[in-house]
């Protein structure tokens, strides 16, 4: 299948480089960006350098009024450009009749007007109800006739995994629940920003956009909503940390009266058979570092009896299953192959 990129220069993109290169079933015809279009691909991606067919690719600059011209070089697009931006190249794709894949928060809500509330006007609205959520293990179903795949938020992705069998069995509360998690430097995108600048990230440990303020909150209690069928609100607190790559995310509920932590992994392993997540045994608590550069994920459930909780932990490599392979992953299962399917499963250790 022919694959193109747009937006192949950023962190995301360039993982898609990355992975799609030693995908067995994806060839990457094409690749844009708007910054250094006319480069090749090997001088805005350094680690494509002496990659035949891959590192010659000459960067070009997408241009929705002539999507069609996409369309004939790509069976499938992913899109890897910031929120809004996106939206517009997405309609315009998807107009052509080619299938989409967006790594934006453009199409992953189901209401426009929380859309609007955070992210502003769409310029798109009626089609939101054409995406699906792509985040297989729950929406596997709708995945092979998605035009748009709505890859998910990596804050997401790593608080909706450890939660969504535990809704799912009605083995917690749906009220009260907390999400703290902790990311790495990257998942604020290559562009540079005093935040992120190496002198004031390098160092230190901050909670940001808290009490409700980070755009990835309204999307996770979508999705645990629709798994628990109830409408719920969550306190989100996003960290961040000084490395590269990875979230870690603990998760605190009340449990159901005698839950114990095996009947939670049990939950868990069932819901995910056959996917890319690793359910810990007891006593094992997730490691970003065992996930790094890994399309897994790795969930691990303890009940802290005196406390009265239950606490869900996952870590994920934010770039990869947060990101970049999750979209390849849903993919995968779109064409009706094997969700792991040409993605790392094995992290990079140490």
């Amino acid at each position: 299948m022919r694959v193109a990129i747009v937006g192949a220069a950023g962190y995301t993109g360039a993982e898609l480089v990355r992975l799609i290169h030693t995908h067995p079933k994806l060839e990457l015809t094409w690749v844009g960006a708007k910054e250094r279009a006319g480069q090749r691909l090997s001088d805005a991606v350094p680690s494509t350098a002496g990659i035949a067919g891959t590192g010659d690719l000459v960067l070009s600059e997408f241009d929705p009024a002539k999507a069609a011209d996409l369309a004939d070089q790509a069976d499938a697009v992913f899109c890897a450009l910031p929120h809004a931006a996106s939206a517009a190249a997405v309609a315009a794709i998807f107009d052509t009749g080619t299938r989409v894949i967006d790594l934006s928060a453009d199409f992953r809500f189901r209401d426009v007007a929380v859309y609007t509330e955070w992210y502003g006007e769409h310029p798109r609205p009626e089609l939101l109800e054409k995406a699906v959520y792509g985040l297989p293990e729950l929406h596997r179903a709708e995945l092979p006739d998605a035009k748009i795949i709505a890859s998910p938020g990596c804050y997401p992705t790593s608080a909706i995994l450890p939660l969504a069998p535990l809704l799912a069995g009605d083995l917690i509360e749906p009220r009260g629940i907390i999400v703290d998690s902790k990311s790495g430097v990257s998942g604020a995108g290559r562009k540079p920003s005093p935040s992120t600048h190496y002198a004031e990230a390098a160092e230190g440990v901050r909670a940001y956009k808290v009490a409700g303020q980070h755009r990835h909150g309204p999307e996770i209690e979508q999705e645990l909503s629709l798994v628990g069928k109830t409408a719920l609100s969550i306190v989100f607190t996003p960290h961040l940390v000084p490395m590269t790559r990875g979230i870690l995310t603990t998760a605190y509920a009340a449990p159901i009266e005698g839950l114990t932590a095996e009947r939670c992994r049990e939950a868990a392993r069932k819901l995910y058979a056959g996917a890319p997540v690793t359910v810990l045994d007891a006593g094992r608590s997730p490691d970003t570092l065992w996930v790094r550069g890994s399309a897994r994920a790795h969930v691990s459930y303890e009940i802290d009896d005196r406390a009265g909780r239950v606490i869900a932990i996952c870590a994920i490599d934010n770039l990869s299953r947060g990101a970049s392979a999750q979209a390849i992953q849903a993919l995968n299962v779109g064409m009706g192959w094997p969700d792991a399917l040409g993605l790392p499963e094995v992290g990079m250790f140490p």
